[in-house]
């Protein structure tokens, strides 16, 4: 199982998020890429079986507008046929940029693998553990 882990991460809290992901992929036997989201594209992602994205919460708890969401939208034409998975940080709020971007993917045909996980700040142990487990139902 070819899987990609493609994030962005302005705090270094959503890349240890990746490294988990990725982590856990790998245990469970898939082949492991990681990609930021400057260098992910629709072309790559026809390329892997399973993706996970990352993205941490910004601004009025939304997907960071600048490189990330115009990335993923470009790549959702690819995804209804993947398995797919989501995670990310937030500083504030209740967690509704998640609640958000995982209605626009069941709005495009995208099907999740499992459940989304967030955390506040970095990861704790048991954040890092569902994050390992994310990246294994991928693989």
């Amino acid at each position: 199982m070819k899987t990609a882990v493609v994030y962005w991460s302005g705090t270094g809290n959503t890349e240890l998020m990746a490294k988990k992901v990725e982590e856990g992929a790998k245990a469970a036997g898939a082949e492991v890429s990681v990609f930021t989201a400057a260098q992910f594209t629709p072309d790559k992602a026809a390329e892997f079986d399973a993706i996970a994205f990352g993205c941490p919460s910004m601004g009025d708890e939304q997907l960071e507008e600048s490189e990330f969401e115009p990335m993923f939208t470009a790549c959702m034409g690819e995804l209804p046929s993947k398995k797919t998975a989501l995670f990310g940080s937030y500083g504030w709020g209740d967690g509704q940029w998640m609640r958000s971007w995982e209605e626009m993917c069941s709005n495009n045909g995208i099907r999740l693998a499992c459940d989304s996980v967030i955390c506040c700040g970095a990861p704790d142990d048991g954040t890092s553990a569902e994050l390992m487990e994310l990246g294994k139902a991928l693989a």
